[in-house]
């Protein structure tokens, strides 16, 4: 998708007196666009990288090549990927936030529609496991992964629908920026609760 697209579709979204569920349906577009432009860009870092590997079994001869093409891969579309992974994250933050209320404004059963949650999927999102579920906008798109969910994306790291890759993006870019001793410690013996303890069953 060419910018163009990217900037016309941005103006859509802030019209006055747009609809919910079109400001949404926009606001995902935007979202799969960008995801598309870095997806782009880290293929392209990728291949470089395959071709300084292939050179390596003939090193010492191929040690100058190897070395700009690492550079190259490291710096192919900076600019761009990092304008792309500012504004996914500040995306990410609204929606984490739901500072839309999209959530209120469209119910339950219609921001599933245009998250395209699969009918048979919507019940995640109201029981986790533990009866603490959450239809929120982040509920549904992060916390679940419900977003998209007959397309199958996968257990990677950072995959998932537009809105998930934003809400990721956004927490990445949090903990980033998170001052020293406001996080919890990752690495203590409960650093976290997020839900029942595990155990390994034998």
């Amino acid at each position: 998708m060419t910018p163009t697209i990217t900037t016309r579709l941005c103006n859509i979204a802030l019209k006055p007196g747009i609809s919910a569920s079109t400001n949404l349906i926009t606001i995902r577009r935007i979202l799969r666009n960008i995801g598309q432009q870095l997806d782009e860009i880290h293929a392209e870092r990728r291949a470089l990288r395959r071709r300084a590997a292939k050179l390596k079994a003939h090193l010492p001869l191929t040690q100058r090549a190897i070395a700009e093409l690492e550079h190259q891969a490291k710096d192919y579309r900076e600019s761009a990927r990092a304008g792309a992974r500012q504004v996914m994250a500040e995306f990410g933050t609204s929606l984490m936030f739901d500072r839309e209320g999209f959530a209120d404004s469209l119910g339950f059963e219609r921001m599933c529609e245009l998250l395209n949650v699969n009918p048979v999927h919507r019940h995640q999102a109201h029981d986790d496991g533990d009866g603490d579920g959450d239809a929120s906008l982040r509920g549904v798109a992060y916390l679940s992964r419900l977003e998209d969910s007959s397309t199958g994306y996968g257990d990677d790291w950072g995959s998932g629908g537009p809105l998930y890759r934003a809400c990721h993006a956004a927490m990445i870019r949090f903990i980033k920026e998170c001052p020293d001793g406001q996080l919890p410690d990752l690495f203590a013996p409960e650093p976290l609760r997020l839900g029942p303890a595990l155990r390994l069953v034998r």
